[in-house]
């Protein structure tokens, strides 16, 4: 009965076991770890991290094996808030834990914030707490190990959720502290477990916001092994955001835009690591960068840039690029005074560190080449600007409306990619590139265009080498373009038509037109890098105009044109006329064809007074066949008008240039107005023009730099006009020298040759031939006599010998043949009726005075007389101890004189008024022969 009894309590002693357990399961449970975990929390926070923290609420269901917590905050020493959450949740699977898995069927964090910072030793302020409160850390014991590898533990989260978390971020590293505040941060992560296993994978939700800007990322994930496959997409990442991590790495500075990356990913990490992504996009809207901080604008900016398709196999080695679009992008980009390029100056230190800095360690564990392929880029709507201040007056350039695409672009740098770009001038002009182009070896071939480019645009460049301003013109080209650098040096090729239209040109500060043409066609022209060589079968130049001054200075304007360039311009002029070694000049050209259509050239002298002025004008012609490689026969052929009556023409044959080729060359000019010369002959002959034609006959051969030339001029009815004041004038008479060159016709035709080198500074053309024109009045002047050389030629005798006449000592008498002398001056004076005839009646005391002594001692030879006596009768004339009548001496002279007179007037017909007389002299030459020499003077009107 006792032990029925016994049996009989036993289920209620049980039930009350079980009864008392349960209820201090429940009390420790719902009271007592609760109240612990709410001390225990903040004590540990202190003891591990020095933060002050508390838990306002913290529940625990020990039967459903679910925790509660709320409110939890924490501050660190500085007593700012660095950890808290709103709401935790936690729900234990219980009977998962018989299977040995610790699974939870759900995670909940409401609201959570946390407040990382980055330190100015790039530490972060968890790490500096947990060192603050474990100052001297303890090494910790090593667990022991069975030696195998148990693996994690298993673990199984059915749902884990983050709701509206906060995560702030500051960042001390900087020079301005930075901080960026994470809300919301959205997590949703779903049957993740730590073991392998056949139902599937995890699925994930993240979101995460800094304002505008998003991350969302989502997929699916297996822990063992670890494999993840999903999308990652970063949106309206702002630049400042940007600028602030990469501005350690990035020279510029950002002032606009924000940045969008999307893209498809797997992930595997095992014994071989894979990664991979596809599908990929970025976008960068409103890109806006400055070169730095002090920069008043941003130097690019952009409307959108987008690249699509973007792939990536780690495994493969391989990246894809789909379309790569740039639309609206304006890039300014200059170079300074000493040729520096902005945008590439900030990278110099970059580079310099680069070269000086120890390079990675290069992995062989794959040698296989890295393959990467862009399916095509594409620009629109663009512009570039290009400032460059290297030129003395700064250029300044502007590309608009660009328009670029190519083809595919691969790691395959041996095929050719296609091109087609196209661009406007702001300044006026449109050019287009279109072929293709092979990265390595490099190739490129090109269909190139222009039209209606403006050359005022390009003027800096110009008057780097010449003092040039371009009032008008533009620019058309046509043709293609090929450079290929397989070999070395590079060569290439262009073929093509070119046009220069509506130039003009000025010297730089002036505002006379110095040369302008309507239009310039060189076409076809074919053009060789390497060896240089230029071909223009023609070049076809209508109206040009050509404006040459000599200034004040009497420098000429065309001669200002030069830049001088110190003493190096020389040299390198002469450089590049030296020959390849081949005995060829290092640069070849030849020219089919130079057509001249209605030409004219201007020519100012201003050292003159008045100024002299003449053109050329209705210029038309060719010169055919010019080069510098032999053999080669020019021929020139040109016509036109010169001071609007005259006619000119430049005809001959061309050697060919650089070398000693003969070039024989004729200009002649005829009905050249004389008065129009006026201001030359006032400055060299001290007299102007009033009336007379010029023609002029040039026959020059040219050698090399040597020169010789035949200049025939011939002027006819040239009348001198009034007496111009000239200190260049020529102290001769040179009326006299004009009348004695004039035949009878009034025609003056001179001979003046000439010789010397072109290449002598010193040496001019036109200069040479008026010294020597001068020269030969001064020698007319000096020796007229020696002009009248032709007719007295045909009478057989010299120049010198018609300004002489000699006479029988002591009489009247012309001596033997001077009677023919007389005929051969009267003909010249009748030709030239300006020419005045001087006699001077001259006797030679000694010579005539003992001539007419022994007249008188032989009464006009009518009595003897021994040679005793006349030799007694001789000393004493001699001596002085016997005179002459005073009278007799003075009457032979003028007696002579007024023989001569008579003889030219009555006997040979010379005009009256051309004869004068002038007052005898006593001081005759007594020639070789014993005869008397009475001399002449010519003078004129």
């Amino acid at each position: 009965m006792a032990r029925s009894r016994q049996k009989s309590r036993l289920p209620r002693n049980l039930a009350i076991v079980a009864l008392v357990l349960v209820v201090l399961y429940a009390v420790v449970g719902f009271l007592v770890l609760p109240w612990w975990l709410k001390r225990t929390i903040p004590e540990q926070l202190d003891q591990q991290m020095g933060w002050q923290g508390e838990v306002t609420d913290l529940a625990i269901n020990p039967f459903a094996l679910t925790v509660e917590a709320t409110q939890l905050s924490a501050n660190d020493s500085d007593g700012e808030k660095v950890l808290g959450f709103d709401r935790l949740f936690v729900n234990l699977s219980f009977f998962q834990l018989f299977r040995g898995i610790v699974g939870f069927q759900e995670i909940r964090l409401q609201e959570p914030y946390i407040r990382v910072d980055l330190l100015e030793d790039y530490s972060i302020n968890f790490a500096r707490d947990w060192q603050a409160a474990h100052p001297e850390p303890q090494r910790a014991a090593e667990p022991e190990t069975d030696g195998q590898d148990s693996g994690p533990p298993k673990l199984f989260f059915q749902q884990l959720a983050i709701d509206g978390g906060e995560l702030l971020f500051r960042d001390f590293s900087h020079a301005e502290p930075a901080e960026f505040r994470i809300t919301p941060l959205d997590l949703s992560l779903s049957d993740l477990a730590t073991w392998p296993r056949e139902e599937g994978d995890s699925n994930y939700y993240l979101l995460a916001a800094i304002g505008s800007q998003t991350v969302e990322w989502q997929g699916d994930l297996s822990v063992t092994p670890l494999y993840s496959r999903g999308s990652l997409r970063i949106a309206d990442i702002s630049y400042e955001t940007l600028e602030h991590f990469l501005a350690p790495y990035l020279p510029y500075d950002l002032r606009g835009g924000s940045v969008t990356v999307r893209s498809d990913y797997e992930l595997q990490a095992g014994e071989v690591f894979y990664l991979a992504t596809e599908n990929g996009e970025l976008s960068l809207e409103d890109l806006a960068v400055a070169l730095d901080a002090e920069s008043e604008a941003a130097r690019l900016t952009t409307g959108r840039i987008g690249v699509d398709q973007i792939g990536f196999d780690l495994t493969a080695r391989e990246a894809r690029v789909g379309q790569v679009t740039v639309d609206n992008l304006d890039l300014a980009v200059a170079r300074d005074a000493g040729g520096s390029i902005d945008w590439l100056a900030p990278l110099a230190g970059d580079t310099t560190e680069a070269e000086t800095g120890e390079s990675a360690p290069e992995s062989a564990a794959d040698t296989r080449p890295f393959r990467w392929s862009v399916d095509g880029v594409s620009v629109a709507r663009s512009a570039v600007s290009w400032q460059d201040r290297v030129p003395a007056t700064e250029a300044d350039l502007r590309l608009q409306e660009i328009s670029l695409s190519t083809g595919t672009l691969s790691h395959r740098l041996e095929e050719p990619v296609s091109y087609d770009l196209s661009a406007t001038l702001a300044s006026g002009g449109r050019m287009a590139l279109q072929g293709q182009v092979t990265p390595a070896p490099f190739t490129f071939e090109a269909a190139v265009s222009g039209s209606g480019i403006t050359l005022s645009a390009f003027e800096p460049y110009l008057q780097q080498g010449a003092n040039l301003s371009v009032a008008n013109g533009q620019l058309g080209f046509d043709g293609n373009l090929d450079l290929d650098s397989q070999q070395e040096p590079m060569t290439g090729t262009f073929s093509g038509t070119a046009e220069v239209s509506n130039l003009n040109l000025r010297l730089a500060g002036q505002q006379d037109r110095l040369l302008s043409w309507q239009t310039v066609r060189l076409a076809p022209i074919e053009y060789n890098v390497s060896p240089a060589r230029l071909e223009i079968g023609t070049i076809s130049v209508v109206q040009p105009v050509a404006n040459i001054v000599r200034g004040t200075d009497a420098i000429l304007n065309v001669s200002q044109i030069p830049v001088s360039g110190g003493g190096s311009s020389e040299d390198t002029s002469a450089d590049e006329t030296v020959d390849s070694g081949d005995g060829q000049p290092s640069f070849i050209f030849r020219i089919g064809e130079l057509a001249l259509e209605n030409g004219s050239v201007a020519y100012t002298d201003r050292t003159l007074s008045p100024a002299f002025t003449t053109s050329f004008d209705e210029l038309s012609g060719s010169v055919i066949g010019i080069s510098n490689i032999p053999p080669q026969q020019g021929k020139v052929s040109l016509r036109g008008r010169v001071g609007q009556v005259g006619e000119v023409k430049f005809q001959g044959t061309l050697g060919t240039l650089g070398t000693d080729d003969v070039s024989d060359l004729t200009l002649t000019m005829d009905n050249l107005s004389l008065p129009a010369l006026s201001p030359y002959f006032g400055r060299y002959l001290g007299y102007g023009v009033d009336s007379g034609k010029l023609d002029l006959d040039l026959d020059y051969e040219i050698a090399g730099s040597r020169i010789d030339a035949s200049n025939l001029v011939v002027m006819d009815r040239l009348q001198l006009g009034q007496a111009v004041a000239s200190d260049e004038a020529v102290n001769a008479p040179v009326k006299l020298g004009l009348a004695l060159l004039r035949d009878s016709d009034g025609v003056i035709e001179v001979d003046l040759p000439i010789s010397g080198d072109l290449s002598d500074p010193d040496f001019s053309v036109g200069q040479v031939v008026m010294r020597a024109f001068v020269n030969l009045l001064v020698k007319a002047a000096a020796s007229p006599f020696s002009m009248l050389g032709s007719i007295a030629e045909m009478a057989g005798l010299t120049g010198e010998d018609l300004g002489q006449v000699s006479f029988v000592p002591g009489s009247v008498e012309l001596a033997e043949g001077e009677a023919a002398k007389l005929s051969a001056l009267a003909d010249a004076l009748r030709e030239r009726p300006e020419l005045l005839l001087n006699v001077r009646g001259a006797v030679s005391p000694e010579t005539d005075g003992l001539a007419l002594l022994r007249d008188e001692l032989t009464d006009g030879g009518q009595k003897e007389l021994s040679e005793e006596a006349w030799a007694q009768a001789r000393e004493a004339y001699l001596s002085g101890e016997r005179k002459l009548p005073p009278e007799a001496l003075n009457n032979l002279a003028r007696d002579r004189g007024l023989a001569v007179r008579q003889l030219l007037a009555n006997t040979q017909k010379v005009p009256a008024d051309q004869l004068f007389l002038l007052d005898p002299v006593r001081d005759a030459r007594v020639g070789a022969e014993g005869n008397v020499v009475v001399p002449f003077a010519l003078d004129v009107r």
